[in-house]
């Protein structure tokens, strides 16, 4: 049984930064892929970074590449996504998910996060 319990977020002003983590409980984690989604109020779920099992491929929503970093370490069952420069438009709440295949697609991951609210003040 896969578990993800998330930490990080809160609020912080624009310009600053924040750090998510994703534990991981179950079995081979180094198999799945880890992605980040968030949800602003009135909006879709959206894709925001992905990285694969080995950690060598890693996507990005546009308009976060250069401010926010995704990681991982295996070692650990953990996954991160470092946010810097942050925005108010980034503010939503952030999921993480994780899927044996990669993907930016939220209907693809059958495991998630309890999400957790970021928000920006301007």
């Amino acid at each position: 049984q896969v578990q993800l319990v998330e930490a990080g977020g809160g609020l912080v002003q624009a310009g600053g930064s924040l750090r998510r983590s994703c534990a991981f409980s179950g079995r081979s984690f180094s198999l799945y892929s880890v992605g980040w989604f968030r949800q602003a109020p009135g909006k879709e779920r959206e894709f925001v970074a992905v990285i694969s099992g080995s950690g060598r491929s890693t996507y990005y929503l546009e308009s976060v590449k250069g401010r926010f970093t995704i990681s991982r370490d295996n070692a650990k069952n953990t996954g991160y996504l470092q946010m810097n420069s942050l925005k108010p438009e980034d503010t939503a709440v952030y999921y993480c998910a994780v899927d044996l295949a990669i993907g930016r697609s939220p209907v693809q991951y059958n495991y998630w996060g309890q999400g957790t609210q970021v928000t920006v003040s301007s």
